[in-house]
């Protein structure tokens, strides 16, 4: 049964996409208008039955090619629901299409009954998976679908790898150990390292393997390509952990120059008309926002004041756009001479220079809640990397490679790394792992998928300080 249990996902999700739809083709034909006239006649619904299986074939097949119905463990929902919505605006329009040309004109529908099934067919399917998506990743955790997977790499990436499956038995993956040329025989992390990297082959049919997982970031490509030929049943998904400094841009285009074939680069920089978008979502946002919670922001400075001596805003100059100065702005959440002894020193866990109400600030974020205006001003973004300190960013340019191209875009008051839990006291390497591929990957849907997850992770975030 668990052998084909991704099958029984893929048909009973098919099955849900159509009774949704047909349910939102019900809805609105419900909510159609009705004519005053007494002579007018209104059509049962079973004189739309054609029309509605046609718009449920225009949903399944759009879909289809849409790839929503090749199940990949780990996707977003976020990104999913948003696949989703794109994909069913172009059914309904298929859909239509469809309808014209097998009844040409001998079926006759309000207009606005259209507009009706688009509304009910994003919010019914989006519901429709969002409930099947939820089942999926209960029965994984019961071991239907399950993927037996083997990492390459004992190291710290193989670690991390190991420590992200484990901490998400929702997705079906099964670790059944490693393969590392200097750990073979030895237990790490409580999983076996089955042998070396050569015996990939050997272990994946002995081992019955479903996914192979390279964690082997440092290796050149003549390696991994020597790891990868290794693995001959074509059966096996293989996933290769990237190095992420050694990256040029992610996304690669094949195009020509008068048929001299040439790689195009994405375009990480952000210019016209997408600078001009992102500035005006953090306008419109930011003014929005500093409205609603400018009462909060009152209470939260009358407070900061009784609490402890001292302002209730705090200034500190931070590195933004094109790595220049610029004052940041939050409420003080440590004593006036946290450095007078120490100098500028990094903020840790626990820190005994907060405050008594500093750190309850600091949990919640809510000492960042003034960096709205920044926002407002144009010094930073409501989403891109996190502002650090000069006299820090001067110390991790010459530690971590590629780390002055987190200046390309401007700050912003959260990120790609702090809802991927990278942020307080974390390793600024990942952090600055995580910014790149910000930059690189920028989108409005990627700001807004961000700005979505910071407010789902508000309350729960464990690496706030």
């Amino acid at each position: 049964m668990k052998r084909h249990a991704p099958w029984i996902f893929t048909f009973s999700l098919v099955g849900v996409d159509v009774v949704m739809t047909c349910l939102a083709f019900v809805l609105a034909y419900l909510m159609r208008p009705r004519e005053a006239t007494p002579n007018t006649v209104i059509p049962p619904l079973t004189y739309y039955i054609g029309m509605m299986a046609l718009s449920a074939l225009a949903l399944v097949v759009v879909f289809f090619f849409y790839k929503l119905y090749h199940l990949r463990r780990g996707t977003s929902r976020l990104d999913e629901l948003y696949a989703v919505f794109s994909a069913i605006s172009i059914s309904v329009v298929v859909g239509m299409a469809f309808t014209a040309f097998v009844y040409r004109t001998e079926i006759d529908y309000p207009r606005i009954m259209i507009v009706y099934f688009w509304a009910w067919s994003l919010v019914l399917v989006g519901l429709g998976r969002f409930i099947h998506s939820t089942f999926r990743s209960a029965m994984n955790r019961r071991g239907w679908g399950e993927s037996r997977a083997l990492i390459v790499g004992a190291g710290d990436a193989g670690h991390m790898i190991l420590e992200k499956i484990r901490s998400s038995p929702q997705l079906g993956y099964r670790p059944i150990g490693f393969l590392d040329d200097q750990r073979a025989g030895q237990m790490v992390r409580g999983l076996p390292v089955l042998g070396k990297v050569d015996q990939l082959g050997q272990v994946v049919q002995s081992h019955r393997i479903g996914e192979v997982i390279i964690a082997l970031p440092e290796a050149s490509h003549q390696e991994l390509l020597s790891v990868i030929s290794r693995c001959e049943d074509g059966r096996v998904s293989i996933k290769i952990f990237p190095d992420v400094f050694q990256m040029g841009a992610a996304e690669v285009n094949v195009s020509d120059l008068n048929g001299l074939p040439l790689l195009t680069m994405r375009d990480v920089a952000m210019r016209g008309w997408r600078l001009t978008a992102k500035r005006v979502m953090d306008v419109l946002i930011s003014a929005i926002v500093l409205v609603f919670i400018s009462p909060l922001m009152l209470l939260i400075a009358l407070i900061v004041k009784l609490d402890s001596r001292g302002p209730a805003l705090f200034t500190q100059e931070r590195m933004g756009l094109d790595a220049r100065p610029f004052p940041c702005i939050k409420f003080r959440s440590m004593r006036v001479d946290a450095e007078v002894e120490t100098g500028p020193v990094w903020a840790k866990q626990d820190d005994p220079r907060r405050t008594r109400l500093g750190a309850f600030l600091r949990k919640y974020s809510l000492d960042e809640l003034p960096q709205f205006i920044n926002v407002f001003l144009g010094q930073m973004s409501l989403v891109g990397p996190r502002p650090e300190r000069p006299v820090f960013v001067e110390q991790f340019r010459q530690m971590v490679p590629r780390y002055m191209e987190r200046h390309q875009e401007k700050a912003g008051i959260t990120g790609w790394a702090q809802v991927n839990g990278l942020r307080g006291d974390t390793s600024i390497w990942e952090r600055t792992k995580y910014d790149l591929y910000y930059i690189e990957h920028w989108s409005l849907w990627l700001d807004f998928k961000i700005m979505i997850l910071t407010l789902l992770r508000f309350f729960r975030d464990p690496s706030a300080i």
